[in-house]
């Protein structure tokens, strides 16, 4: 083996569960080369990856065939060389460039009746007998059905200070200020974003115990909203939501003392910075997606209905997220902000 292409999830936070999946592959492989087709709103954080070579950012749909567009892709890649193609998402959609490409062996798990498209296929268990996604993807580096290796290693994303600091100075921060953030948003709905007035109360909390920190808001556009009732009751959190590229958000996190974050693409790139956060979860499930570093803490309250993974809380009262109280987040952001 030689080259690899590798179809990247969708999302932030899989395409960061993949990453042992990449560390597994050049630690029985050192010599292979790793390039990624990624969607554009996951291809920067695929660019940090000490593992991977070349992104190829793409505009493709999610849900959408776009034949044509696969089809440019394939002769694209086809002049490449790849003798190996890693197909991770389930889709036969996904499976598709791979095979128009010619890639010899392309792996992948069983779905969506492509069979004959991929030629190296695992087994995939129900969603709900699954393992964590972590161990999910990294089963690909192995024959179907072999054993993984106990300790896999974490998500690390590479990080160029001189970077950092220029993201810093355009933002207005202090390259050496005590900056926490805060990632109120969450794609997957209300269901997992801890509500705007907890996250309030909280920073009035550690404006009280570190009148000098800086706290910023970070998040897309679709976050602004949340974001903007969080300052309008603690008007020294400033909203970056919709300001900053992923690239930025990256480089903010990097700079932060510790944060605070639903389950989000950005509360996994914050663990492969390995900064230290506390992670609140509340629809979905820490034991399947759990942010990857020692230096993270979990918030989850484990109710007799969660995790329901449901976008809004189908029994209309949220408890799994209203019962986290600010206090309880700030004493374990108080242990993470003394650890030595």
């Amino acid at each position: 083996m030689k080259k690899a292409l590798v179809i990247a999830p969708n999302c932030i936070g899989d395409a960061l569960m993949a990453q042992p999946l990449f560390a597994l592959l050049k630690a029985r492989h050192p010599r292979l080369v790793i390039d990624a087709l990624a969607p554009k709103g996951v291809a920067p954080v695929l660019a940090r990856m000490p593992e991977i070579g070349r992104v190829f950012p793409s505009d493709l749909a999610h849900g959408k065939l776009q034949l044509s567009a696969r089809l440019m892709f394939a002769q694209q890649l086809k002049n490449e060389g790849y003798d190996l193609g890693y197909v991770l998402p389930n889709s036969l959609k996904a499976a598709l460039i791979p095979w128009l490409a010619g890639i010899p062996l392309r792996v992948g798990y069983r779905g969506e009746a492509r069979f004959g498209m991929l030629n190296v296929r695992h087994a995939n268990p129900p969603r709900d007998q699954r393992p964590p996604m972590a161990e999910h993807y990294a089963r690909l580096a192995l024959k179907p059905g072999a054993r993984l290796p106990e300790d896999l290693p974490e998500p690390r994303l590479r990080v160029d200070p001189a970077r950092v600091a220029a993201t810093a100075e355009r933002f207005g921060l202090a390259p050496h200020a005590r900056v926490i953030a805060f990632c109120p948003g969450a794609e997957s709905g209300p269901a997992r974003r801890w509500p705007a007035g907890h996250f309030a109360r909280l920073a009035q909390m550690l404006r009280r115990s570190y009148p000098y920190a800086q706290m910023i808001a970070l998040g897309s556009a679709k976050d602004a909203e949340i974001a903007t009732e969080i300052a309008s009751e603690a008007p020294f959190v400033r909203n970056l939501c919709g300001q900053t590229s992923l690239d930025d958000a990256v480089d903010l996190l990097a700079l932060s003392e510790a944060a605070v974050c639903n389950d989000s693409g950005l509360m996994h790139v914050t663990a492969a910075l390995n900064r230290p956060q506390v992670a609140v979860y509340g629809s979905s499930d820490p034991r399947h997606a759990p942010p990857l570093s020692q230096a993270a803490s979990i918030m989850w309250l484990q109710l007799e209905c969660s995790p329901c993974f449901k976008r809004e809380c189908p029994l209309g009262h949220l408890r799994c997220l209203k019962e986290i109280e600010p206090e309880m987040v700030f004493v374990e952001l108080r242990k993470l902000l003394h650890r030595p």
